[in-house]
């Protein structure tokens, strides 16, 4: 049997931290003893993933195969706060590009803004709602079948790193698509957030389970230097704004490790239910729940008619020229 080794650093003493995932099913993960980077036992191959993705992720992870009225307006208005936060970095010019898009929201905001916004998607539901209803540049296509030419001014990956089987080598090929001043954004789960249970902390879609720590690291080690990090310490996911750097040298947190087991061993159910925030953050979402049943019939059909609008006004300028390969 291969001997498995850590996709950030290259160790090989792991030491286990769950057995089944979220939903009781049998699911071995461990931790990188050296670096921390945690992630499963067993890496899935590129072909079982390719087929999880475009058939079977959508369904087991979201229970839908086309997004619901109220899928959309949650993409739609996380995409406006993606563009609102990344706007002051950026030229007002910059070309965009979305690895793994889904219903392709942000894209669509970062058009409907005057840029150049285009993205990919492998799952068959989630891109075809994005081009048809949303009129996006998404399309069904594969990282790895871009195009390396240094052309990308801003690359986002929006929770999508956890689910690559190699983030190494996803972050080292968007590396070369880069132009040298662009940016690149990232967002994922926090395993080290404080209020984590670590009875819902793993899933099979999330291959591998970040830290601010270990992100850093491994992006460091791919060509970019983090600017920026927004949001706090309670916040459940992690927000980065990377540049691309002329260094590509690994630089190994040993600390991460031990803090990363801590904050482990104390995601209990007791620990997250009394946390100070528990009952508000509760009242929040059952409340924002209802908001969306009442009001995202009217807001999805609102946001179609804006999208249908913005291309007849814009149907007689000439194609865009940022390279989609699907």
């Amino acid at each position: 049997m291969e001997q498995k080794e850590c996709d950030l650093c290259a160790g090989t003493e792991f030491e286990p931290i769950g057995k089944r995932d979220r939903h009781g099913k049998p699911l071995t993960t461990v931790i990188c003893k050296a670096c921390g980077l945690v992630a499963h036992g067993k890496i899935p191959t590129d072909e079982e993933l390719a087929h999880y993705y475009a058939t079977d992720y959508r369904k087991s992870y979201h229970g839908e195969l086309t997004p619901s009225d109220r899928r959309v307006m949650r993409a739609w208005k996380n995409g406006e706060r993606i563009f609102h936060q990344l706007q002051p970095h950026i030229d007002t010019d910059a070309s965009v590009f979305e690895v793994g898009a889904g219903i392709g929201c942000t894209v669509k905001v970062f058009e409907l803004n005057g840029h150049q916004s285009a993205g990919i998607e492998p799952g068959e539901g989630f891109q075809d709602y994005s081009q048809q209803r949303l009129l996006t540049n998404v399309v069904r296509g594969d990282l790895f079948e871009q195009p390396c030419d240094h052309s990308r001014e801003l690359v986002l990956l929006v929770h999508v790193i956890e689910h690559f089987n190699s983030p190494r080598r996803a972050l080292e090929y968007i590396r070369g698509m880069m132009a040298d001043n662009g940016l690149f954004y990232v967002e994922c789960p926090n395993i080290a957030a404080p209020f984590a249970r670590r009875s819902k902390m793993f899933h099979y879609a999330h291959i591998h389970n970040f830290t601010p720590s270990s992100l850093k690291m491994l992006a460091e080690s791919c060509g970019f230097q983090l600017e920026m990090q927004f949001g706090s310490k309670e916040d459940p996911y992690l927000q980065m704004l990377f540049s691309c750097s002329d260094s590509s040298e690994l630089k190994i947190d040993y600390n991460n490790y031990q803090q990363t087991m801590q904050v482990i061993r104390q995601a209990t159910p007791l620990r997250y239910h009394l946390r100070p925030r528990y009952l508000a953050a509760r009242f929040s979402k059952v409340a924002g729940y209802l908001r969306e049943h009442l009001t995202a019939k009217q807001f999805v059909a609102d946001v179609v008619k804006k999208c249908q609008q913005f291309a007849s006004d814009h149907e007689d300028e000439q194609p865009t020229e940022l390279r989609v390969v699907a």
